[in-house]
């Protein structure tokens, strides 16, 4: 580290001294300090020149600041930042040059004394505060009494496009590296802005409740969803929560700056955070349409999706229900498009409509082959009865109950139901 060179001071006792001859002559000596390569002196500005300033350190000569040594700043001119008289830093560089020249720099010394300042804010996780000086590849440089490093992506939580923007501003800072070995500070405005949109969240999310509706604007769109900025609480909108219809894509529902009404659906406290819906600011269609329907209702619809396990048919706009594999005819079916193809209309009866879940389930054997189910059904409730009569007749030593019988109809209902949850990826 460099050291800090103080002069003797001048007394009526040390400023007169005998010569050889027994004189009393001037002490030359007491004014000249003794001073290394490095040592960071004051001095004072004696001379400005387009490319060099002279500054009295009290030596035998003048020291020579050369333009390149005068400041952390580029293209600065001398007369913008020193004035004559003006007592200053220098740091020595070379005691003689090749002409003989004491060499100073005015730059180091400041970069020198401002890494003991920034080293000692970094320590108690403090704020800097400086100037926009330029801009370079990847961020901006400011002005902390050496050259701090702002990176493009710490200037603030928002992406950042337009860097020379900047150019002037001053920002307060958090310093998140130091290395001084390599002349690098690292800052962060972004920690600044976080940490205060913080707390401001924290005072919003005292008067956010679960099933409120609120305004938030749409920031962001991913595959999974949409994010929405609802009073500066950042929320999702998962593209299961974006409509009652079906939805590829959330693109197709929401536009990036749209302002939207959302449900507040859950809360995370903790990382300040909302889960919305959409849907649920708006009228389900699907309640409306489903009370035209009944089961056991045959109509008339389009197969619209083919999957492994059935078919998806359409009976009409946003109404659409799954016809198992099971009940698509009264013959094994191996694979679903061996009976239908993708825009193929079909009869098909409701043989079950879940209200809450918002689904039917539909059956084409049972337009083919009405009286199957009467048949089967019939079959179920006398065996069925032969089990509760065996049941009832065993009073001495009771049998272990057989699996209980499950009609074909509802264990179809069950899995049709559990595919269509597969199908849908819903938890």
């Amino acid at each position: 580290m460099a050291k800090n060179i103080i002069s003797k001071q001048i007394t009526d006792e040390n400023c007169m001294i005998l010569n050889e001859k027994g004189e009393m002559v001037p002490n030359y000596d007491i004014t000249i300090i003794n001073f290394d390569e490095g040592d960071i002196l004051k001095g004072k500005v004696v001379k400005i020149d387009k490319d060099e300033v002279l500054v009295d350190i009290g030596f035998k000569s003048e020291g020579v600041i050369p333009l390149s040594e005068l400041s952390i700043r580029n293209n600065v001119k001398p007369e913008e930042v020193l004035n004559l008289d003006d007592i200053i830093d220098i740091m020595v560089l070379e005691k003689e040059d090749q002409e003989g020249r004491l060499i100073l720099s005015r730059k180091k010394a400041e970069i020198e004394r401002s890494f003991d300042k920034v080293e000692k804010i970094y320590q108690e996780d403090g704020i800097v505060e400086g100037q926009v000086i330029e801009y370079v590849k990847g961020g901006l440089i400011l002005d902390i009494g050496l050259r701090g490093f702002l990176p493009a992506s710490l200037i603030d939580v928002k992406k950042t496009k337009d860097l020379s923007a900047y150019i002037g501003e001053r920002y307060s800072c958090k310093i998140i590296e130091v290395d001084r070995s390599r002349n690098n500070v690292v800052l962060s405005r972004k920690a600044i802005i976080e940490d205060e949109r913080k707390e401001q969240r924290k005072e919003v999310l005292v008067n956010i409740e679960i099933g409120q509706i609120r305004k938030g604007v749409v920031t962001s769109i991913a595959d999974f969803g949409a994010f929405v900025d609802v009073d500066g609480i950042d929320g999702l909108i998962h593209i299961s929560e974006l409509s009652w219809n079906h939805v590829k894509h959330p693109s197709e529902v929401v536009k990036i700056g749209e302002e939207v009404n959302v449900e507040i659906l859950d809360i995370d406290y903790e990382k300040q955070r909302l889960s919305l819906g959409l849907k649920q600011t708006q009228k389900d269609p699907w309640v409306d349409k489903i009370k035209s329907y009944n089961v056991n209702d045959i109509v008339n619809g389009k197969v619209t999706r083919i999957v492994k396990f059935g078919l998806f048919v359409q009976i009409e706009e946003d109404m659409e229900g799954l016809v198992h594999i099971s009940e698509l005819s009264t013959e094994p079916v191996k694979r679903p498009s061996d009976i239908a193809k993708i825009g193929d209309e079909v009869f098909v009866r409701i043989i079950d409509i879940d209200y809450d879940k918002r689904r039917m389930a539909f059956s084409i054997r049972q337009v083919t082959n009405p009286d199957e189910p009467k048949e089967k059904e019939e079959v179920e409730k006398v065996e069925e009865s032969k089990v509760e009569n065996v049941i009832d007749s065993s009073e001495e030593k009771p049998e272990e109950p057989k699996a209980s019988v499950i009609p074909e109809r509802e264990k179809a209902i069950k899995e049709i139901l559990k595919e269509m949850k597969d199908e849908a990826n819903i938890t």
